[in-house]
């Protein structure tokens, strides 16, 4: 974790592909915890520190993530999230390289709890939500491509699934179909940029996250 932005009522952090922003079933300590906890130590603060969680990356991407540190944040950024008031920019690096370098996706999606895992249909469906993104080829190297994306719906691995549909599953997404899985764990899909108003002073903030460190990421050759 390190943190890029940090005020009195937000605080965000560049995530690591192996951290988790909330607990789950593993146990292991979740983001929100080690943000809590570097606050903690940071002021010095004797009793509970506050942190609320706004959104969430996938355990295996990196990326950018938004905590509230004041429950006033936290209630307008929920708003926030949930109007689709944030503007969030990924980069995805990708196999095959799309047949239109530039488009948007809109497909409905099915989630399966039982399998973590959302379904893209061309058509809506039963118990299907409407997924929408825009993407485009912004660089290449000599076995991949690097794909921006802009999400103007937020669904359940929606990247994810929806890059698979398109026939570009995000390389080591086994999950969804790419042949190989990453030797860490992750997968190559990075939430670079974020952009919103800030829930309380009203200012413009916009912010980037580096790409992780390694040759896979900075091999591309921009367009």
């Amino acid at each position: 974790m390190t943190v890029v932005y940090e005020d009195n009522h937000i605080i965000v952090v560049n995530k690591t592909s192996s951290e988790i922003v909330q607990g789950d079933k593993t146990g292991d300590i979740p983001l929100s915890e080690t943000v809590k906890q570097y606050l903690k130590e940071k002021y010095q603060k004797p009793g509970n520190v506050f942190v609320g969680v706004t959104h969430r990356l996938d355990r295996p991407v990196s990326g950018l993530v938004v905590f509230a540190k004041t429950s006033k944040a936290l209630s307008r950024l929920n708003e926030m999230f949930k109007n689709s008031e944030v503007k969030k920019t990924y980069w995805a690096i990708v196999k095959e390289c799309p047949r239109e370098l530039e488009g948007e996706l809109v497909h409905y999606l099915v989630r399966n709890e039982k399998q973590n895992k959302s379904y893209a249909y061309d058509k809506e469906v039963p118990d299907s939500k409407k997924a929408i993104l825009h993407y485009r080829l912004i660089a290449r190297s000599q076995n991949y491509n690097l794909l921006e994306v802009d999400l103007k719906t937020g669904r359940h691995h929606q990247i994810r699934c929806q890059l698979a549909k398109m026939g570009c599953p995000i390389k080591g997404d086994l999950k969804y179909g790419f042949a190989r899985s990453n030797p860490d764990g992750s997968i190559c899909l990075h939430a670079r940029r974020i952009s919103f108003i800030h829930p309380v002073s009203k200012e413009q903030i916009d912010l980037e996250a580096p790409v992780p460190p390694g040759s896979l990421w900075n091999g591309f050759s921009f367009l």
